[in-house]
């Protein structure tokens, strides 16, 4: 979840700790940079009084002072914390109750504590020094012990400072010994301590350093997705787990079991599936494997370069250079994925999203590790380490920052492909991509025919080929606007309306403006004749407005979408003095769009849609 939406669900309270952080970091860095000092005029040097997307800025101006205090603090902190973080950093876990953080850490510590002994054992039972990996570790190890024997020599407490710990980490490279091998020795020479009061302890720690939120009233832990993304570079991790995967996906079986050589791991009668969760979960460099592990002794510079000029094209990379060097291509990849959020939802839309998520879950037909069934929610479940109480669902995975990208990649090759043939969907081509595509496609059909749909001219739709069922038009219409609106950059709040909604009251769309002002949008179908039904309309819309402000928001103005609205209606909405209404004809919606899509720099703001009474889509059409 972003900076700005978390800050927008919590109260002043839990935004406390990190907003003193902010505000000695900005007032520290202030005298010596100009961009920081404006950004602190703009809020009159009073951070607590910041709304959400002002903080950000503030955060985004002092981010790199903002890593090294806390790569400064967490120096200072026990192994305990670091594998907290290890923890809160993975994908699904930006979000997460306190009790289910207890949980993971447990399982963790559990899974940890039964490498080290592992460890433990193959060192005690090897006893040549032929340099295999085996040796490998026991050189590790010997190394990591001195850097603790040198605090006890001259009488300091044993610490690995990050000058040693930078040496450490050289040393690991070199020697090929993966992350979790390097904190399971660790864990050796000095134990990582366990249970509930150890956690608790982290989180308030991390609290008061200005990394986490914890929102008291569901008891759950909050990360920033830009929070992540400093302690990821702090730990030196340059790639999250769900691109690493990406690239796991698409290297064949010699390349997995080229790595998993690298560092000593077991190939044989070992499966493909096996290979990847192997790879995934012992935190190997990602510029190691790419560089060095995953091709073989023989390969020369050119062969690899080519090799990663073809991964780039099978990632589906569009990259205006590849690059000429091996690590200039890495770079590539690494930065490509990294920024890949924000296009991959923006290249398919939240209606679209859901469609195929719903899709998924109907057709896929998969097994885990050990061959048992299973379904979509439980793979999603299993992979994002997210609780058995927890809904999934689409809006639950976007605040986790989970693309629908990233749901695809989830599947094996096979299952994917599979379930591209459940669907009918083309056979040439990338699946993944054919499968994102029809779901895009067939809600850009929807809005080519909106003023049909919102006309329920069903004759009309099978014309052009869109089958839909009548009793479904009403929530196709509601989404097909949703997804213009998210064309025209406006915020559809989903996150907000599902919390304001209830059983009874049922918002179709909220639209936020800025951290407390919304517009709540109600999208009508009419089959014949003008939209005429403003008693019931009204009595919806108020008690909308009276959820959302009993949430702390201002409703700046209510929406109406419809194929064409009665004269009656019309004066009703301008007369009313309760609310503020505006009215748009489903055709004067499509207008908009249409000038926005055909602008190369459009300019529109919502704004444009507070003006009360019926809009004049032509006028707005034109000033975009």
């Amino acid at each position: 979840m972003k900076l700005s939406h978390v800050l927008s669900t919590l109260n002043q309270i839990e935004k406390s700790k990190f907003i003193t952080c902010l505000d000695k970091l900005c007032s520290s860095a202030a005298p010596g940079d100009e961009v920081i000092s404006k950004a602190l005029s703009k809020v009159n040097r009073q951070i607590k009084d910041a709304s959400g997307s002002e903080i950000t800025h503030l955060f985004n101006a002092v981010a790199i002072q903002y890593q090294d205090s806390i790569r400064e603090k967490l120096a200072l902190s026990d192994a305990s914390m670091a594998l907290l973080i290890n923890i809160l950093t993975r994908d699904g876990n930006g979000i997460a109750r306190i009790s289910w953080v207890e949980q993971l850490y447990n399982r963790e510590w559990e899974a940890l504590d039964a490498l080290a002994q592992q460890i433990q054992q193959d060192l005690d039972s090897n006893l040549t020094e032929d340099y295999g990996h085996a040796h490998r570790l026991k050189i590790f190890r010997d190394c990591l012990n001195v850097a603790y024997t040198n605090d006890e020599r001259i009488n300091r407490q044993a610490n690995i400072t990050d000058d040693e710990r930078s040496i450490l980490n050289t040393l690991a490279h070199h020697l090929k010994i993966s992350h979790d091998e390097v904190v399971a020795i660790e864990h050796l020479s000095e134990p990582i301590k366990a249970g509930k009061q150890t956690v608790e302890n982290c989180l308030q720690e991390l609290r008061d350093m200005g990394v986490i939120f914890v929102n008291r009233k569901t008891s759950e832990v909050l990360i920033p997705d830009e929070v992540v993304t400093v302690l990821n570079q702090i730990q030196g991790k340059e790639l999250a787990d769900k691109h690493l995967l990406r690239i796991l996906r698409v290297l064949s079986d010699a390349e997995l079991s080229n790595v998993l050589k690298s560092y000593g791991k077991r190939i044989r009668s070992v499966s493909r599936a096996e290979k990847i969760s192997t790879i995934l979960h012992s935190g190997i460099a990602v510029r190691d494997m790419l560089s060095r592990d995953l091709f073989d002794e023989a390969d020369n510079q050119n062969k690899r370069k080519e090799r990663l000029k073809q991964l780039i094209a099978d990632l589906d990379i569009d990259a205006d250079k590849i690059g000429f060097t091996l690590d200039e291509r890495i770079d590539v990849i690494l930065q490509s994925l990294n920024t890949a959020a924000d296009h991959e939802f923006d290249a398919i839309s939240a209606t679209g999203y859901k469609e195929m998520f719903d899709a998924l879950v109907q057709n896929f037909q998969g097994t885990d590790a050990t061959g048992v069934p299973e379904t979509l929610i439980q793979r999603i479940r299993f992979e994002y380490e997210l609780e058995e109480t927890e809904e999934i669902n689409v809006e639950r995975l976007r605040a986790l920052s989970i693309t629908p990208h990233d749901v695809l990649y989830l599947l094996t090759n096979d299952e994917v492909k599979e379930l591209r043939d459940n669907l009918k969907l083309p056979r040439k081509g990338n699946p993944r991509t054919n499968i994102l595509e029809a779901f895009a496609n067939a809600n850009d059909k929807l809005i080519e025919n909106y003023a049909a749909l919102a006309k329920r001219d069903l004759l009309a739709l099978k014309a052009v080929g869109i089958e839909i069922n009548e009793a479904d038009i009403g929530v196709k219409f509601e989404e097909a606007t949703k997804t213009i609106l998210e064309q025209l950059e406006l915020d559809v709040d989903e996150e907000l309306r599902k919390s304001i909604n209830t059983a009874k009251d049922k918002a179709d769309i909220i639209i936020s403006i800025s951290d407390d002002d919304i517009i709540i949008g109600e999208a009508k179908t009419c089959k014949e004749g003008d939209f005429a039904k403003y008693s019931a309309t009204s009595r919806q819309i108020k008690a909308y407005v009276n959820r959302c402000e009993n949430q702390g928001k201002r409703v700046a103005q209510v929406l109406i979408i419809a194929p064409s609205f009665s004269q009656d209606f019309i004066e009703s909405a301008e007369m009313d003095t309760e609310v503020n209404i505006s009215l748009l004809t489903a055709e004067g919606l499509k207008q908009i769009y249409d000038a926005y899509k055909a602008k190369r720099r459009p300019n529109f703001s919502a704004r444009l849609l507070t003006k009360g009474g019926l809009l004049k889509a032509e006028l707005i059409a034109k000033s975009i």
